[in-house]
């Protein structure tokens, strides 16, 4: 994995993390831990799908750069999806707590 794809996927995860808080009010976090919880899901789930290979590592091992728009579109839809799957988890965990 290179810096640059594990950045991507990080950043993207906490804007999925805090576009999943916007849409699913029940599980918002607020700002600072919808990102927190993003960023997390956006590194996990970009690991997830690299180790399914569809993580764009094929594409990125063979360019000079690694920063083909394969890999880097991969990398921004693995991240963002896992930061908003992750918030959606944590914030139902939460939720279940609180009652």
């Amino acid at each position: 994995m290179d810096m640059v794809g594990l950045i991507i996927q990080l950043l993207s995860g906490a804007a999925g993390g805090n576009i999943a808080g916007a849409v699913l009010k029940k599980f918002d976090l607020g700002p600072v831990g919808n990102s927190i919880v993003g960023i997390l899901g956006g590194g996990l789930g970009g690991q997830i799908l690299q180790m399914l290979g569809a993580g764009g590592m094929g594409a990125a091992a063979g360019a000079a750069s690694g920063l083909d728009i394969g890999a880097i579109v991969a990398n921004v839809a693995g991240g963002g999806v896992g930061g908003g799957v992750l918030l959606a988890i944590v914030g139902a965990i939460r939720q279940q707590m609180q009652k």
